[in-house]
């Protein structure tokens, strides 16, 4: 992850909270609709149920909690206590009924809302560190919530698809992965045209791959996010020159 330092103003952090909010809700809606046998039958991430998955939503919400009680305490609290007790809890928690994964995410992404309404001023700007990554200003933890949701809502297999995510989400999203990918030199230099809306975005890698030709690569903004994020192979997109897309680093 990217080093992040920009404050944010008040209007930008309460509407990334309602985004929150919102995204929280249409999960828990795809989940509502699942029953139990339809929870132990496997996600789009290899080796999760959709039980896993809708657990490890709720649990993410719990650890990202964590660091925004951090930033208003001052005192550090880890986003897990370990990298296998996170596994652990989600892993124990993916069997459950789907009523009891229902209310788990619903209550769990309330309970962060809740935390995120509560934090004002100064705290927005406090530094915390999640388990992976380098440390960051409280605020960011909103986006990354915001981007576990969606995702992970995806990742369900619900009948969410990438072309459901929304727009500002495209947008803010592609902007997200794209710098974050910049700073790999492993990353393909590229001018990504969403035909959709017609937004472009400049991959230049650092190191020797700035200097290698640009591929144009264009296609609908949903499909090129999915292709970046590694959720889709990149069908429906094009290159120009004509061939096969270049190998992408995970994200």
């Amino acid at each position: 992850m990217a080093p992040v330092s920009e404050r944010p103003g008040p209007h930008a952090v309460d509407l990334t909270i309602s985004r929150i909010e919102e995204a929280g809700e249409r999960v828990a809606a795809t989940a509502a609709a699942l029953s139990d046998e339809q929870m132990r039958e496997p996600s789009l991430l290899p080796g999760w149920s959709r039980g896993h998955v809708l657990t490890h939503i709720a649990r993410n919400a719990d650890g990202l909690g964590n660091l925004l009680t951090w930033a208003r305490t001052g005192k550090e609290t880890p986003q897990y206590a370990s990298a296998e007790a996170r596994d652990e809890a989600i892993e124990a928690g993916a069997g459950r009924p789907a009523a009891e994964l229902v209310e788990d995410v619903i209550s769990s992404s309330a309970a962060f809302v809740t935390l995120a309404r509560e934090l004002s001023g100064d705290a927005w700007t406090a530094e915390v560190r999640g388990m992976r990554g380098p440390p960051h200003p409280a605020w960011y933890t909103l986006q990354r919530r915001l981007t576990e949701v969606e995702i992970h809502h995806v990742d369900v297999a619900g009948g969410y698809t990438t072309a459901d995510w929304p727009d500002w989400f495209l947008a803010t999203m592609s902007y997200e992965v794209i710098g974050q990918m910049s700073v790999n030199p492993e990353a393909p230099s590229a001018v990504l045209t969403d035909t959709t809306s017609g937004r472009q975005y400049l991959l230049r890698p650092a190191g020797p791959g700035a200097d290698a030709d640009s591929v144009a690569i264009s296609g609908p903004g949903h499909e090129l996010l999915a292709w970046l994020l590694g959720r889709g192979d990149g069908t429906g997109l094009t290159a120009d020159p004509d061939g096969p897309l270049p190998g992408l680093p995970p994200y």
